[in-house]
């Protein structure tokens, strides 16, 4: 007889994250399974912070919307997927209400995940995949150790596109946020 996996729900997250004897552990799902996010490398903080003060700076001054950091999204009407991206960026029109204080009902404009040793090329490239398909419009994955970052976006036929940025390239806003450039040299200083 075949035993069946439990099923996670973004309730299920959450208690879990609440828990005292969990205060350091961090969940996402997709389709119900329920992944643990592993504590960031010094270099992976290193790069996160280096993209997150840059963005935010950009984000601010014309005062864009929301940039964040692993804060829990999940597609509108699904009870089965949340994610944490490292950086996130949302929109003025999607953040008018002050921010929750629970997980985000939808899905961030931009996705932001920058690749730890303990996670695979396809681990990542799924999320971006998850992101795309519940809403986001751009993903970005990037690579500390190749120095390197993944562009993903859907194309005007609704199909994911990729586009690898290589260590001398240029993460750029695109339609999302118009005028932000910043070359990958920049993340990867040390």
């Amino acid at each position: 007889m075949a035993t069946q996996a439990r099923v996670y729900t973004v309730d299920d997250v959450w208690q879990l994250e609440q828990r005292p004897l969990n205060p350091t552990n961090k969940y996402y799902l997709i389709n119900g399974e329920l992944l643990t996010k592993m504590a960031p490398t010094e270099l992976h903080g290193d790069v996160v912070t280096r993209l997150l003060a840059r963005l935010f700076v950009f984000v601010d001054e014309r005062d864009l919307g929301r940039v964040t950091t692993e804060v829990g999204f999940h597609p509108p009407g699904d009870r089965h997927t949340v994610l944490l991206p490292d950086v996130a960026f949302t929109g003025k029109p999607r953040t008018a209400q002050p921010a929750r204080a629970s997980y985000v009902p939808y899905m961030p404009d931009l996705a932001v995940e920058v690749i730890s040793p303990s996670q695979t090329l396809a681990q990542v490239r799924r999320k971006a995949e998850v992101y795309l398909r519940h809403g986001a419009a751009l993903v970005w994955l990037v690579d500390p150790m190749a120095q390197t970052a993944e562009v993903w976006r859907r194309g005007d036929d609704g199909a994911l596109q990729s586009e690898i940025i290589a260590g001398d390239g240029e993460l750029n806003g695109g339609d999302i946020l118009p005028g932000f450039r910043l070359p990958l040299k920049r993340l990867f200083t040390r």
